[in-house]
């Protein structure tokens, strides 16, 4: 063309999770049934949406004609109000356990005016991310969930910078790695945690988000959390937001319905802003992503509608604690199955949709294989493993060989080798099945 139109932050987009769906496409055009375990849609799993919750949407359909309306740039006046109150009820508690227990309270308030609404969170990291002055950077944990490495390296033009979370201290981050990383690169001007963890599926503690809290304030920077998986937290974790020990850092919150109603197609997500009244630049900075959202009109209405009556209904705490339950059977089975596998390292989860299995160091080699029974799928996948991470190498033998999809960890920009699978699959004698297949394909393949 006669201008380059390319930007210079695209080669920096790359998503894995769906990335890997063409070649398992293919091998499925090829006669192979494919075990999908890359996405994390429980819909799409085969999770039932509870038959009181698709009435309350009918309802809202059906007798009000707001609902098919814009919604104000920030979304509905009565949803953000209530979402204010549950978050400040929270707050209120907990500063009064700390005070009890002489400790300083540290839990924000909010109102209706910190909280806006996005067209799911896939479009607020993207604003969060593109809003940023370009040379300001975000660090974020390694392993990283791809949509915000991939936006933040996309906005600088650079590969995204993270500090290590430790799979032998139960994915613990490396507290220290972080204070470096921020102490020795000036352009960091936030830090990103997501918690509950994907793709680890660990919940970080009380102390360490403290630590990170605290490393923020010193350094005068601000904290994003993505906390999309919330109320999914199992195994005897606790969860604790950053709302709870934020003090007076500025910091943000995202949140959504997809996961834990779920309801992807929905589309809703939201930001909770913390503190925007103790720095004018974080304050002109959140205005930029008002500002950023009313040039687009608005978010989904519809969802914003529903969001109240759902959270609130007296039978959805009853839903997610046995929603909960059937995630920490299937992290257990998880956990028995990987953990007698040589050559590997497992974290029985603890929150969200996921599990990964991490290659112990220098077991994998490229010219490990595994056996393909179709010729035309080895046609296919051998010139796809060359000059690929040694993981990504192993995932799509597995794919070949046994028709599982997982997702290497070399896609969520990590120097680890391994791969995550997701906690959905339905059947729990077919989940069962398809995690000790993949034991006994690590088992040949290391062996090959």
């Amino acid at each position: 063309m006669r201008n380059n139109i390319v930007y210079s932050g695209a080669g920096e987009l790359t998503y894995e999770i769906r990335e890997i769906v063409n070649v398992a496409q293919k091998i499925e055009s090829m006669g192979v049934k494919i075990a999908w375990e890359n996405i994390g849609d429980p819909v799409q799993k085969g999770h039932k949406v509870p038959l009181w919750i698709k009435q309350i949407v009918r309802d809202i359909v059906m007798s009000d004609d707001m609902a098919f309306a814009y919604s104000p740039t920030k979304g509905l006046l009565e949803t953000r109000e209530y979402i204010a109150k549950e978050r400040n009820k929270k707050s209120e508690k907990n500063n009064a356990i700390a005070k009890s227990a002489s400790k300083n309270v540290a839990g924000a308030k909010i109102s209706a005016n910190d909280i806006l609404f996005f067209n799911g969170l896939g479009d607020a990291i993207s604003r969060v991310y593109s809003n940023l002055n370009e040379h300001v950077r975000v660090i974020g944990p390694n392993p990283a969930y791809s949509t915000h490495s991939s936006a933040e390296a996309s906005h600088a033009s650079s590969p995204h910078i993270t500090y290590r979370l430790l799979p032998h201290r139960n994915w613990t981050p490396d507290i220290e790695d972080l204070r470096n990383k921020i102490k020795y690169s000036p352009a960091i001007g936030g830090i990103l945690i997501i918690n509950p963890d994907n793709p680890t599926g660990i919940v970080y503690s009380k102390e360490i988000l403290k630590q990170i809290v605290d490393i923020a304030c010193e350094f005068d920077l601000f904290i994003v959390a993505d906390e999309i998986y919330t109320n999914i937290v199992y195994g005897g974790a606790v969860m604790t937001e950053l709302s709870d020990v934020i003090g007076d850092v500025p910091g943000m919150s995202m949140k959504g319905l997809s996961k834990e109603v779920p309801w992807p197609g929905s589309r809703c997500g939201w930001i909770e802003f913390y503190n925007t009244d103790k720095d004018p630049i974080f304050a002109r900075y959140v205005k930029s992503l008002v500002d950023a959202k009313m040039l687009e009109v608005c978010s989904t209405t519809l969802p914003q509608k529903a969001l109240p009556k759902i959270l609130s209904d007296a039978r959805y705490p009853d839903y997610l604690a046995e929603n909960n339950k059937i995630y920490d059977r299937r992290a257990e089975v998880f956990y028995k199955t990987f953990s007698k596998v040589d050559g590997v390292t497992c974290v029985r989860p603890q929150g969200a949709l996921y599990a990964t299995v991490v290659f112990d160091e220098g077991v994998l080699k490229a010219d490990q294989t595994l056996p393909i029974e179709k010729a035309e799928i080895k046609k296919y996948i051998e010139p796809l493993v060359k000059n690929i991470s040694l993981d990504k190498r192993f995932v799509y033998y597995l794919l070949a060989s046994t028709g599982i999809c997982v997702v290497p960890l070399s896609g969520f920009n990590s120097d680890l080798p391994g791969f995550r699978i997701t906690l959905l699959e339905v059947d729990d004698s077919k989940f069962k099945k398809n995690l000790e297949t993949i034991a006994e394909a690590i088992r040949k393949y290391l062996k090959s």
